[in-house]
């Protein structure tokens, strides 16, 4: 969590910081029975229902992301704890840093930046990049953070395509019940949808193959969402063109096989990682756990647990 996210939690009530409790197990058995809220973050691990289970008075999981795969919402439901997300704030930030890796990766400019530094420019000019320029996108998950995605898009001139479990209303973008189809149908895919057992995997060595030898993948959803070494075998040996990557199933851990390969991008998971956007994650972060108290309405629970807002 942000410094200033701590500040104002403790500001309003008694924090636990967990990680600088040595006893851990003592706590659980004393002051763990009291704890009603908990601020979580995404890279503590996994929240699972047995974690649950050692605070009997928990009321509310107020996790910092969007995404919360990490976070067994299920079993929270089970247990009357309501999750909450910081879903909104950080949808341009993400939108704005695809753009930029779709850029980076398909116009080659960290190559082209090591190029300059590494003294060779001297020498001859930098190899011509493949373009943006009449490229078909498709987009896998088309909510809030994709559609702003397909906005920035539209200012290109490119086609734009998307596939989700159903149609969105209200949007002109050609459809694909499968994810074949699309990926067949575009020469860069661009995942982002959330994490979880019904993504696990879904972009996978077929996938790849149908998106084709001039495609381009861009995965700025979740590590789990592509089988990464179906991935790194279709950058070796040619089956896809190229790939931005800003996730990874194992993360902070990027194999030696994706950092070797020549023609991939990879960020260290930065998509909502300004200075204003985690701000402002983390002051929803205080501002759910602020509403549920004062009147047991978050502000953005996730959908497992909304039934449980009075």
């Amino acid at each position: 969590m942000p410094p200033s996210v701590i500040a104002a939690l403790e500001a309003v009530f008694t924090v636990h910081r967990l990680w600088e409790i040595e006893d851990k197990q003592g706590f659980f058995a004393d002051a763990g029975k009291r704890v009603r809220g908990m601020a979580a973050s995404t890279l503590a691990g996994r929240i699972d229902g047995a974690q649950m289970d050692r605070l009997p008075a928990l009321e509310i999981i107020s996790s910092f992301g969007v995404g919360y795969d990490t976070i067994d919402a299920a079993a929270a439901a089970e247990r009357g704890i309501v999750v909450t997300n910081t879903p909104g704030v950080l949808d341009d930030e993400v939108a704005d840093l695809t753009i930029g890796l779709l850029l980076a990766t398909l116009r080659q400019l960290p190559q082209a930046d090591r190029f300059v530094r590494e003294g060779r420019w001297p020498q001859g000019p930098f190899p011509l990049s493949p373009t943006l320029r009449g490229r078909r996108i498709g987009i896998l998950g088309l909510g809030a953070i994709g559609k702003a995605i397909a906005h920035r898009l539209e200012a290109f001139g490119v086609e734009i395509a998307y596939h989700t479990r159903s149609p969105k209303d209200g949007v002109s973008y050609a459809y694909h019940d499968t994810l074949i189809g699309l990926a067949a149908a575009s020469d860069v895919l661009i995942a982002i949808v959330p994490g979880g057992a019904s993504t696990r995997h879904i972009v996978d060595a077929e996938v790849l193959a149908a998106l084709g030898a001039d495609g381009v993948f861009i995965n700025v959803a979740r590590g789990s969402v592509v089988d990464q070494p179906a991935l790194i075998a279709a950058l070796q040996a040619g089956t896809i063109l190229a790939a931005g990557l800003d996730v990874y199933e194992d993360e902070p851990n990027v194999p030696e096989a994706l950092i070797a390969l020549p023609n991939v991008v990879l960020l260290p998971h930065l998509g909502s990682a300004s200075v204003h956007t985690r701000a402002a994650m983390g002051q929803r972060v205080v501002d759910n756990l602020k509403a549920w108290f004062a009147d047991g309405q978050p502000l953005t629970p996730v959908a497992e647990t909304r039934h449980l807002v009075s």
